[in-house]
């Protein structure tokens, strides 16, 4: 299990959800925090006019809901669909956390209760597709962590083995996979680890797990039979990134194991960071990694920047002969 450091403080509910079983067994599990009815997980009142500086407080906060919005969005990476599941935000803190572009300083965990619901709509659609589909599940939160709180990864891995066509795959920074190294998966859930030097996991990735334990999840899944991915992601060309990136690589050809490295691909993302992220960073976290650097970013439209593509390129190229030299033919599935 995680540690969630008396994660939630309190619940912030749509009276709707307690009309499903998992509203009802979020309230039983809960029952002892503060309960708060609001009209719309979309907008509450209190935490929208909140300063920037209480945003770690209200990660503190989670937020239960019934999800109303459904539409698949195609992919063109790892899936072939991105899908609107059970939950969107997150407790931890990473700094350059792409939901706070979305959801400002609102980016706290939401579950929605409605699975059901949502698991009929993914089996419908995969069984209709003429080939075989890849589901991605966890654009939105990641739902290791998710699952702490809903119990909702052994519900979903389950039902898709039972009744769906192609596979479901999300990504993750936490290392609590014990509840699913036993399920009957039947190979169609691909688990993706995220892994980063310890510099960035303990700096920038707040509130997530050690890298140690990451590759030792990785390795129990695949060993459990999963399709495994790994994403480096996001890379953060800090002042000295080459040293604590060419080690992270030299760290995995010696700790992942055998079955992975037969097995797995490489996602590589480089940070894409924003100005609402470095307004809400300042003033939450006085003391943090500057991620802005003017001299190595440039703007991508509407507040966003990114690397410089020179830079881009040249870290592209560094992390791709390192992979070849320590990772061999483990194939890199795409850079952006």
């Amino acid at each position: 299990m995680l540690n969630l450091n008396g994660f939630p403080d309190a619940v912030y509910f749509e009276a709707e959800a307690l009309d499903y079983p998992l509203g009802r067994e979020l309230y039983s599990k809960y029952r002892a925090l503060p309960w708060h009815e609001i009209e719309s997980h979309n907008a509450i009142a209190e935490m929208q006019r909140s300063e920037n500086r209480e945003f770690p407080r209200l990660k503190r906060h989670l937020v239960v809901g019934v999800r109303k919005t459904h539409k698949y969005v195609q992919n063109h990476k790892v899936s072939d669909w991105l899908v609107p599941y059970t939950s969107s935000g997150c407790a931890a803190m990473c700094l350059y956390c792409y939901l706070v572009c979305n959801y400002n300083k609102c980016s706290y965990l939401r579950v929605f209760v409605n699975r059901e619901q949502m698991m009929e709509t993914l089996l419908r659609r995969a069984k209709a597709s003429k080939e075989p589909q890849t589901f991605e599940i966890g654009s939105n939160s990641d739902l290791v962590l998710e699952n702490e709180i809903t119990g909702n990864l052994p519900w979903t891995i389950e039902r898709f083995a039972e009744g769906g066509r192609g596979s479901i795959t999300f990504p993750t920074k936490f290392s609590a996979v014990a509840p699913l190294l036993k399920l009957k998966h039947e190979g169609r859930t691909i688990f993706r680890m995220s892994l980063n030097p310890p510099e960035i996991i303990k700096k920038v990735e707040l509130g997530t797990s050690p890298l140690p334990e990451r590759i030792k999840a990785l390795n129990e899944m695949c060993e459990a039979g999963y399709k495994v991915g790994i994403l480096l992601a996001p890379v953060i060309m800090l002042p000295g990134w080459e040293k604590i990136y060419g080690e992270l690589i030299e760290e995995m050809e010696a700790e992942l194991s055998e079955s992975v490295k037969k097995q797995a691909f490489i996602e590589i993302i480089f940070m894409t960071y924003s100005y609402v992220q470095n307004i809400i960073n300042t003033e939450a976290f006085p003391g943090a990694v500057k991620l802005f650097d003017r001299e190595r970013m440039t703007g991508r439209g509407r507040g966003k920047y990114c690397y410089k593509e020179t830079l881009r390129v040249e870290g592209e190229a560094f992390l791709r002969e390192h992979i070849k030299r320590s990772l061999g033919g483990m194939p890199v599935l795409y850079v952006v």
